[in-house]
C-alpha cells in the first residue's frame, strides 16, 4: 500500500490536486496509478494558457503497457506545466507526488475541489478496486 498524502485530493481517475493558495492547484497521478501503469516512457503535456474543464481529458501519460488519459480535478487556465517530465517521464514513477507533479491550473471555481476525495475515501476507493 503507497502512502498517501493527507495535504491533497484526488479524483476517482487517480489523479491527485494540492492546493497551493492564491487559487492554483497542481495536479498529478497517484502512486497507485503510476505503479499500476509500470514504466512511464512518454508524457503529453498541455500548454500554458489553455483553457481546461473539471472532467475533461488534458494530458497523456504512456508506459510501456499502456496510455492513460490525466483528467483536470477543477475549471480553470493550465499556468505551468512540469517540462522536465518530457526528458525524464520515469519521475512520475519515482516520486509521483513531488517532483512528477504533471500541471498547475489556477482555478475558475475553487468550490469544485469541495468535490474531490478526501486522502482515507481514496485510500477506501483503492482497496476496494484490489479486492
Amino acid at each position: 500500500m503507497s502512502e498517501i498524502p493527507g495535504d491533497l485530493k484526488f479524483l476517482k481517475s487517480h489523479e491527485w490536486a494540492r492546493v497551493e493558495g492564491n487559487g492554483r492547484v497542481t495536479v498529478g497521478i497517484s502512486d497507485h496509478a503510476q505503479g499500476l501503469l509500470g514504466d512511464l516512457v512518454y508524457v503529453e503535456l498541455p500548454n500554458v494558457g489553455d483553457s481546461v474543464e473539471a472532467g475533461a481529458a488534458v494530458a497523456v501519460v504512456e508506459s510501456v503497457k499502456a496510455a492513460s488519459d490525466v483528467y483536470s480535478p477543477v475549471s480553470g487556465k493550465i499556468v505551468e506545466v512540469n517540462s522536465d517530465l518530457s526528458d525524464k517521464p520515469e519521475t512520475i514513477n519515482e516520486d509521483a507526488y513531488g517532483e512528477g507533479w504533471l500541471f498547475v491550473v489556477e482555478a475558475s471555481d475553487p468550490d469544485q475541489l469541495a468535490e474531490l476525495l478526501s486522502p482515507d475515501d481514496y485510500a477506501e476507493l483503492i482497496e476496494s478496486d484490489d479486492d
